[in-house]
């Protein structure tokens, strides 16, 4: 029998394209329902079962009630900040003592030209309905948990609110004051470690799953790469970075990892 470990990256209710969802994500419903049907079904193939969860404070770097314009309005969800919108006033935190503080984070994060910061609506609260598990899948997850003996590891992300963390693994400034925000290497070296195919959903495709297998791109082995499968119909982009996720497919393909339906599996 094929052996199965599970990474799920995010799959949150503030993703979900359903009432009340702070970040949705068209389509995430959809995959998730797909997943959780899957889990179940195939409980006693799955060895291992990951799930990260973006985890936050209502306020941080990049959401909305971080920032100001000029005039002290408010800054709309989706705005780009740079370090010069912020030199030149036209941006600043509401909190004037982390002025120095956020100009050298933006400053960083630039730096490393793969990324600028995008202000986000507050989503993924620690504690609220948005931060939960879709509820499919969760119960999927309690269904192979009672049957195998076995625990889904759960993974936070996020909870440094002074720096940005798309990816499972690290932060995109990792601070030398937080362990929490550098390299997760017990985590990869759990993925590593893993004899089964390794199967990769979440959301959103075009971010937090990218900036994950990205990482893992870079630390795993190519034959442990040669064993990884993103679930095309188990993630989708964010609405308008649609061709940024396929950017990210099609490099994972050449990295050797499969790309494909989870109807092919």
């Amino acid at each position: 029998m094929t052996t199965y470990d599970l990474l799920v990256i995010d799959p949150q209710n503030d993703f979900m394209d359903i009432d009340g969802a702070a970040l949705p994500v068209t389509g995430a419903q959809a995959d998730m329902d797909r997943l959780a049907h899957w889990l179940q079904a195939h409980a006693d193939a799955v060895q291992s079962i990951t799930v990260t969860l973006d985890s936050h404070a209502s306020v941080g770097v990049e959401r909305t009630t971080f920032w100001q314009q000029a005039d002290g309005s408010a800054v709309a969800p989706f705005t780009v900040v740079t370090a010069g919108d912020v030199a030149a006033g036209r941006y600043l935190p509401r909190q004037a003592r982390t002025l120095a503080e956020v100009v050298a984070y933006l400053s960083a994060l630039e730096a490393s030209g793969q990324r600028q910061l995008v202000v986000w609506p507050v989503h993924c609260v620690l504690g609220t309905w948005g931060h939960n598990i879709h509820l499919g899948l969760s119960d999927a997850i309690a269904h192979w948990e009672q049957r195998t003996g076995r625990i889904c590891e759960k993974v936070l992300k996020g909870l440094n609110p002074m720096t940005e963390q798309y990816s499972a693994f690290r932060a995109e400034v990792p601070r030398a004051d937080d362990a929490r925000t550098r390299l997760n290497q017990p985590l990869m070296d759990r993925l590593a470690a893993g004899r089964g195919t390794l199967l990769v959903a979440g959301e959103a495709l075009s971010h937090c799953v990218a900036a994950s297998v990205q990482d893992m791109m870079a630390a795993l082995l190519a034959s442990r790469l040669a064993q990884t499968v993103l679930l095309t119909d188990c993630m989708s982009p964010v609405t308008g970075f649609e061709v940024a996720g396929h950017a990210f497919l099609q490099e994972a393909r050449g990295r050797g990892l499969k790309v494909q339906s989870l109807r092919a599996i």
